[in-house]
């Protein structure tokens, strides 16, 4: 039995992956689940991204994407989600042959992020070695993942972590204090996100926090 259980993050850029492209050629930041690796090679992707006519056009022009889903949010979210096929192999998934596995992947302006975990120092090494032959792949943070018995933020809040990130940011600076400490700008430039990413990203947290404190 393996006790130590690792947050790792990594920054990734040079991939040609269809999302970190689409991110880059609309400017917008795309949010994606692991994705699923069958048989036949293609991935089955699910992301979300703010409304835009021209992000869709752009995934639906991309040949390695295939059986692109579009489903348009209300006008207060202002948001699409998006299923679709990838034939296309990118970093993500030789990490995850290694032993990383995915829990977030961020696309913003054709750099990628991605957050998960290894179990034991053995895997990490295994995955770190994954990552040194592929070009591009910066190591960013790890970290336990907590003592035994001890639940995530993510786990127990029902938040990604991105949407954690932000919020512990946020409070770090001085974002809720009255009188504020720092701008939405200023918060958005050290998460390396846009202002309106970030807000989107705060609300969203907000709002799954807030729904299980007062039902």
């Amino acid at each position: 039995m393996i006790d130590e259980c690792l947050v790792v993050e990594f920054r990734v850029t040079g991939d040609d992956c269809p999302l970190a492209e689409a991110s880059a050629a609309a400017g917008l930041t795309i949010e994606c689940q692991p994705p699923q690796l069958r048989d036949d090679g293609n991935a089955l992707l699910r992301f979300g991204a703010p409304a835009s006519d021209e992000l869709a056009s752009v995934l639906d022009s991309d040949n390695r994407i295939r059986y692109l889903h579009r489903s348009s949010g209300s006008e207060r979210t202002a948001r699409d989600e998006y299923r679709c096929l990838s034939k296309q192999p990118c970093v993500v998934h030789e990490l995850t042959d290694a032993g990383f596995m995915a829990e977030s992947l961020t696309y913003r302006n054709g750099e990628e992020r991605y957050t998960g975990a290894v179990v034991g120092n053995d895997v990490l090494r295994g995955v770190l070695e994954a990552a040194g032959a592929t070009v591009g792949v910066t190591l960013e943070r790890v970290y336990p993942l907590g003592p035994e018995g001890e639940t995530s933020t993510t786990g127990r809040w029902d938040v990604t972590p991105a949407q954690e990130d932000a919020i512990r940011t946020a409070l770090s600076m001085g974002y809720f204090s009255v009188p504020r400490e720092a701008t939405a700008s200023e918060v958005a430039s050290e998460l390396g996100i846009s202002k309106s990413a970030f807000l989107e990203r705060l609300r969203r947290g907000q709002s799954g926090l807030m729904t299980q404190v007062f039902g």
